[in-house]
């Protein structure tokens, strides 16, 4: 396990967006690893996480996933893939585990009226309680930061996401993460652009660019791979993962491109679709990965972290 055009989804996206622009109140939300926020606390934090985050800890991490069982790849065609510097708008979470040991895993900076917003997978953010030190590198590489670090604020994820767990709950293994400003107090988006968020952006697509963050253990600063293919829907038949996600055939991503973006080109950009995750937390091997299919109840969650609402949780035991 991993990690991990029918666009009629943007227009209501953006009607969504026009709707919350008018009600929008920046009042500072709950931070997600219980330091304070606002821009004074974001200033003092981001300064601190970059001095942590070296180039030594940060190559040093290692994936959030599992180690990925073998498996016939199947039918679908696996075009290869291959390292390269990245995008500015694709970057990296890093943070401490209870360990001590450093984690990583994929995230994606999604076009918001608020400028600070990501995507990534559920399941890499989970138990975010347990996490120090959390935040994200745009176009990490080589042991880089070439834009800087933003520390996490707050982490939106699915309450039923928390309810049923990353088999049960597959559908909905996405996460959204509000960013505190740079160390200069900028907001990521103004640093690096964004891309749009598409819901109900339909299966089938010829041309999607795949991009993830390996975590190898041998590399000294490994680059983010890329590239590109086609997705076709896929129903699981495991009751312990129930749904319809996108599928895609991409040779080599392996542990560590979990939350990595599903991309389909627009007339300014490129659009997500998806983020490596879902079924089997990705896929039950290197050469075919999954999303959970964008629907109303993502672009419910993007409502919720644009309009800074209180973030769900783990159900109270």
């Amino acid at each position: 396990m991993r990690r991990s055009r029918s666009s009629r989804a943007l227009p209501a996206l953006s009607a969504l967006l026009l709707g919350l622009s008018a009600c929008l109140a920046q009042a500072p939300a709950a931070d997600a690893a219980g330091r304070p926020s606002g821009h004074d606390g974001a200033s003092s934090t981001a300064v601190a996480d970059d001095a942590y985050w070296t180039a030594q800890r940060m190559r040093a991490a290692r994936p959030q996933d599992d180690a990925l069982p073998a498996s016939p790849a199947g039918s679908l065609p696996v075009p290869p893939s291959h390292p390269f510097p990245g995008l500015p708008q694709v970057g990296t979470f890093f943070w401490t585990d209870g360990q001590n040991q450093a984690r990583s895993c994929g995230a994606t900076v999604v076009r918001s009226p608020v400028r600070d917003l990501v995507i990534s997978a559920g399941h890499c953010l989970i138990h975010a309680g347990a996490r120090q030190d959390l935040a994200f590198v745009p176009m990490y590489h080589d042991g880089l930061k070439p834009y800087g670090v933003f520390p996490v604020r707050t982490i939106y994820i699915d309450q039923r996401y928390y309810t049923l767990g990353s088999g049960k709950g597959a559908r909905w293994d996405y996460s959204l993460s509000r960013l505190e400003p740079r160390a200069d107090g900028r907001e990521v988006q103004d640093v690096v652009g964004a891309f749009d968020l598409m819901t109900y952006p339909g299966y089938v697509h010829h041309s999607v660019r795949l991009i993830g963050y390996p975590g190898y253990s041998d590399t000294t600063g490994p680059e983010p791979l890329d590239c590109w293919s086609s997705t076709r829907r896929y129903t699981s038949t495991d009751p312990n993962a129930p749904g319809d996600f996108l599928e895609i055939g991409c040779a080599g991503y392996v542990d560590g491109t979990s939350g990595g973006p599903f991309l389909v080109r627009e007339a300014h950009g490129f659009g997500v679709i998806g983020v490596i995750g879902g079924y089997h937390t990705g896929g039950d091997t290197p050469d075919i990965s999954y999303s959970a299919y964008f629907t109303a109840d993502l672009a419910q969650l993007y409502a919720h972290a644009v309009h800074g609402d209180p973030p769900a949780g783990p159900a109270a035991s």
